[in-house]
């Protein structure tokens, strides 16, 4: 792979070759540049599988992660895959489908790398298609969700009809599973109208994480602030004072729409993903 000098300009089309920027007062504590070819590391990276969450079409599978030209691509692909957990008058959703029509992918850091306080950055490009549902998140180590606390530091599906870019920090309330969540939405023509080209290019998304606050961006335009002193579950306990873990992930359908007329694969690829620490913490 070529290396580039980390001054040259990035080619907002391709992969960024270029060694991590050096941040003043962070050090670059842990990446993945994915300038490999086969599966994700996998000293960093597990996968989900199966049915997972929110009643959504795809099954999650190994095959549909893999790491090619500089990027980790993920697909999303209309293909039939049999339930070995079908139960038939199931109320399990998960059960009660026979088949899988559509595969895809989430890969974590769950168990192997997580995280404290400091800044995130990961550059993608995302497909903008009817039925996609691609994320950038994390979740804390311990605890049940929410009460975890969870930052979706990018989300992308249709909210009233229109593409939306969703920037959320969540965090648990009295009730069991009902999270309490700081969310902001930006239609998606917010950045068609400065870049008709927006969809086609790669994009950084970026979370500043301190004791006080969490920031979330995308090219460095602040989307969400989200003050640590309102995020306290039911017994007063505050989930982000603890690490999070990492998920990268392609969802198909619910949130994201209906993907029956959606042009197949989906591909939602990732550049890298970078964590620098603030030095001295």
């Amino acid at each position: 792979m070529p290396v580039l000098a980390n001054s040259q300009q990035t080619d907002a089309y391709k992969p960024d070759y270029s060694i991590p920027k050096t941040i003043p007062s962070y050090k670059l504590a842990w990446h993945d540049e994915f300038n490999y070819t086969g599966k994700p590391d996998t000293m960093n990276w597990t996968y989900e599988k199966g049915f997972v969450r929110n009643e959504e079409l795809q099954w999650y599978q190994p095959d549909n992660a893999n790491c090619d030209n500089g990027v980790l691509v993920i697909e999303g692909k209309k293909e039939q895959v049999a339930n070995p957990y079908y139960t038939a008058g199931s109320k399990d959703w998960r059960r009660n489908r026979q088949y899988a029509e559509y595969t895809s992918a989430c890969i974590e850091t769950r168990g192997l790398q997580q995280f404290g306080y400091g800044r995130f950055e990961i550059r993608a490009r995302i497909d903008t298609s009817l039925g996609a549902w691609p994320a950038i998140w994390s979740l804390g180590v311990k605890g049940q969700w929410p009460s975890n606390g969870e930052v979706d530091i990018m989300e992308f599906y249709r909210v009233n009809n229109a593409p939306t870019i969703l920037a959320n920090v969540a965090w648990g309330t009295a009730k069991q599973y009902v999270a309490k969540w700081n969310t902001q939405r930006t239609p998606l023509a917010h950045f068609l109208e400065h870049d008709k080209d927006w969809p086609a290019k790669f994009h950084v998304w970026r979370m500043d994480w301190s004791k006080d606050s969490i920031n979330l961006y995308l090219d460095d335009e602040l989307l969400n602030t989200t003050l640590l002193s309102k995020t306290l579950n039911a017994d007063s306990t505050n989930p982000f004072m603890q690490p999070q873990y990492l998920l990268l992930n392609l969802a198909i359908g619910q949130n994201g729409g209906d993907p029956t007329r959606a042009k197949f694969p989906i591909k939602y690829e990732v550049d890298y993903v970078r964590y620098y620490k603030k030095e001295n913490d």
